[in-house]
């Protein structure tokens, strides 16, 4: 019998598992169950049974960002304010930033029993709010990496599970910034300065993964943002403009201290797997079937079985909705028995 660890490295190295190995993404155990904090939903008694589930039987994979000790100031927030105030159940939080002679404001709000923020009004609107931001000055890039964090939950964790390092492509930080409407107008009709922000992103997401994948290597990575370039948002051919070419040296420099990239793209992938298998990735997911995505299972392990362990295609909604006698022939149908190449399933 295998540790969940072990379980967990011999699959992204696709060895032989003694099962395939079972994760519930964010539901790792680790929770703060405070209820100091009347945002944080973990406090209601209702999650205790399932924190616990999940702390004492998955194999555990706890997503941490990674910063640095030290760094030079960010000038974008020199230039920028921000007021929180509560709203009946609601946090709300607006930012008013100066650029370009313009005040680009963001409003957020959070409710109480959701874990979700919503964005009510993004940064950037138009083509001009995005030229304005671009005559910001950019952040240094130089620091050093704040390991303990990551070493403390490592520690924790023993061979229960490992950490996997969470970051953002230079895709997902900009087309954040814009009403999903309005990222894509600019994406498609002006690629000239969607690049030159794409480009602002990268010089700092490319430099902090190869300084965190030096100081912390051999580690499990997703880099999420890639699915703001598959159907029906845009065209196939956007997703090597858009993410090959600033997520292809992140992989690089991950793999190059022996660790393991996964791509997390929710939605219809199946175009663009070809690609994320061409930049090197090492897995993918959650690799959704319809009608969340395109993809079944069984399709993608005989394609691309061999370089990228499949991560999901297990849903939720099954669970939730599925008849009790259906689901388990759903889940024999879905769920393939682990075999000694890359790609044991992980849901």
């Amino acid at each position: 019998m295998m540790t969940r660890r072990e379980r967990l490295m011999a699959t992204l190295r696709g060895q032989p598992v003694d099962r395939p190995a079972v994760s519930f993404y964010e539901i790792n155990g680790t929770e703060s169950r405070s209820a100091d904090d009347p945002y944080n939903i973990y406090s209601d008694p209702s999650w205790a049974p399932l924190l616990d589930l999940a702390r004492d039987q998955t194999d555990r994979i706890v997503m941490m960002g990674v910063g640095y000790k030290i760094t030079a100031p960010n000038p974008v927030w020199d230039n920028t304010s921000i007021e929180t105030f509560e709203r009946a159940d609601s946090r709300v939080t607006i930012r008013n930033l100066r650029a370009g002679g313009r005040v680009l404001t963001n409003r957020e709000r959070r409710d109480r029993d959701i874990n979700t923020t919503w964005v009510e009004e993004h940064l950037l609107k138009d083509l001009a709010d995005l030229q304005a931001y671009l005559q910001l000055p950019e952040r240094e890039t130089c620091g050093t990496v704040e390991t303990l964090p990551v070493l403390a939950m490592e520690k924790e964790l023993g061979d229960s599970g490992i950490v996997m390092i969470d970051t953002a492509d230079p895709l997902c930080m900009a087309a954040s910034l814009f009403d999903m409407a309005d990222y894509l107008v600019i994406a498609m009709e002006e690629p000239d300065w969607f690049h030159k922000l794409l480009e602002r992103f990268a010089r700092c997401v490319h430099a902090k993964t190869a300084a965190v994948a030096q100081a912390l290597p051999g580690r499990l990575w997703r880099i999420y943002g890639p699915e703001y370039a598959t159907p029906p948002y845009l065209p196939p051919r956007f997703f090597n403009e858009y993410v090959t070419r600033y997520v292809r040296p992140m992989i690089a420099s991950i793999q190059a201290t022996g660790g393991y990239a996964r791509i997390h793209a929710h939605g219809n992938v199946s175009l663009a797997l070809p690609e994320i298998c061409a930049m090197g990735a090492d897995a993918i997911d959650p690799l959704e079937p319809a009608p969340q995505g395109d993809v079944e299972l069984r399709d993608v392990r005989q394609k691309y079985g061999k370089q990228l362990v499949l991560f999901g295609n297990l849903e939720i909604a099954d669970i939730e909705n599925m008849p009790e006698k259906q689901l388990p022939k759903s889940l024999k149908n879905r769920w393939p028995t682990a075999r000694p190449v890359k790609d044991a399933v992980l849901c």
